[in-house]
């Protein structure tokens, strides 16, 4: 039998809302034992998964799909028979399923765009975001071309920390270092926030959640409440909404203990 102490910790794990983007499953970048990890420990009553769950750009050029992205797959059914409402947004990399959009089975949902009503009340828009990127929109080629490199600095990080925890440090992203020190890469992602935060604007909502940059943040920005679900290539972060209805970015922690632990970031909410 289960001591209090353990059913109250379980109680604690559980969140009215979790919010994942840019998984990337069919990619060697994707971090499916973290995010197993992850699904193992955490639940909620509605999941949202914000586009580009699958990447079917990588998997159409390079079929990769091991074990453990299935056992994300099957983990993710087993929350939805057990009540879990899913609700996956689709992104431009799993946009195959696009016409696909408002079929709903059981107790998953895909959709294009969805709202999410928080405890507090808070209207939020839920997208994954590409349709801001003018880059995505506009110049598929170069897209696709920006996606390879990613790729390439991707492959790279899994190498440079194989030898880090040979030496016994922790986790660091290289492709994630490169965007936050190369100046158009800053400079992107605050147009790419600018026109998120202006169309949530224009459809009078009081926030949106989003993804597709693997920048995850949780912050007000021109008076509008702006979450990004970040990733699970680079930073392993999700979106979690507490029983106030406040969101705050969380990023996962390797297990150190019995009980893992999700280490918070920034919240934001009301």
């Amino acid at each position: 039998m289960k001591d209090s102490a353990s059913i109250q910790t379980r109680k604690d794990l559980h969140y009215p809302a979790i919010f994942l983007s840019d998984i990337h499953l069919g990619t060697r970048g994707c971090r499916a034992d973290s995010l197993l990890a992850f699904l193992n420990t955490y639940s909620c009553d509605t999941l949202y998964l914000v586009g580009d769950i699958v990447d079917g750009w990588r998997l159409k050029s390079s079929f990769y799909w091991p074990q453990s992205h299935t056992e994300v797959v099957q983990k993710l059914m087993e929350k939805s028979r057990a009540g879990t409402r899913i609700v996956y947004v689709v992104g431009n990399h799993d946009e195959f399923l696009r016409k696909y959009t408002d079929l709903q089975l059981g107790n998953i949902e895909l959709r294009d765009e969805a709202v999410h009503t928080t405890v507090s009340g808070k209207q939020l828009l839920v997208t994954h975001g590409d349709q801001f990127d003018i880059v995505t929109r506009y110049h598929r080629q170069l897209a696709i071309l920006g996606d390879i490199s990613y790729s390439v600095l991707l492959r790279l990080n899994v190498w440079l920390n194989l030898l880090r925890e040979r030496s016994g440090y922790h986790y660091w992203s290289l492709s994630a270092w490169v965007k936050r020190k190369v100046k158009s890469a800053v400079s992107y992602i605050g147009r790419y926030e600018d026109a998120v935060v202006h169309e949530c604007k224009r459809r009078g909502f009081d926030g949106i959640v989003c993804g597709h940059i693997h920048h995850a943040e949780a912050c007000i920005l021109q008076g509008t409440l702006y979450y990004n679900c970040g990733d699970w290539v680079e930073s392993c972060t999700a979106l979690l909404e507490d029983e106030s209805g406040e969101i705050s970015v969380h990023e996962w922690q390797q297990p150190s203990a019995e009980i893992v632990a999700l280490k918070p970031q920034v919240s934001v909410g009301g």
